[in-house]
């Protein structure tokens, strides 16, 4: 069985830190793909405060199709430069977004959704993979210390997700 406990933190760095140790620890011994990205979104859900949704869009055929995810049923189709994850495929770079009603093309997949976090899964030879996507009721609920932990998150997903089979 899987506990954790919330704790106080100076920073959201710290934050950042103690939630990718507990990531690391829990899927480092999995092989399995879906489970890993599964317990990750499960994690994430459950770990990471003011937030409503949270999951992977992974790059099949040339668009990002629904992964694993926590929360709300979510669109299953994204087509690169659609919406924040489209924005984040196309430029294969993070997008913070304050305020997702401001956002050109926004998929509003989610009413309650205010603001958004997507972060490219892009490995050291450039493969693109898919996206991490994370929504908040809040508005402005992401920032650069968002950003900077949650690429760091995507590194340890990349050590432990095989993702040329999680995206044929």
């Amino acid at each position: 069985m899987f506990t954790y406990s919330k704790k106080e933190y100076a920073t959201k760095l710290d934050f950042y830190e103690h939630l990718n140790e507990i990531l690391e620890g829990l899927i480092r011994d999995e092989k399995d793909w879906l489970a890993n990205l599964s317990n990750s979104a499960a994690l994430f859900g459950h770990f990471i405060e003011d937030i409503n949704w949270v999951g992977f869009y992974l790059y099949k055929d040339n668009e990002l199709v629904l992964g694993p995810f926590w929360g709300h049923p979510a669109c299953t189709h994204i087509a690169v430069g659609e919406g924040v994850c489209g924005a984040a495929a196309l430029e294969l770079s993070a997008q913070v977004v304050p305020d997702v009603h401001q956002f050109p093309d926004h998929i509003a997949c989610d009413s309650a959704s205010n603001s958004e976090i997507v972060v490219p899964i892009l490995d050291s030879s450039n493969n693109f993979w898919g996206v991490l996507d994370i929504d908040s009721p809040l508005f402005a609920r992401f920032d650069e210390e968002d950003r900077i932990g949650l690429q760091k998150t995507v590194q340890i997903l990349l050590k432990y997700v095989d993702w040329p089979k999680a995206c044929r």
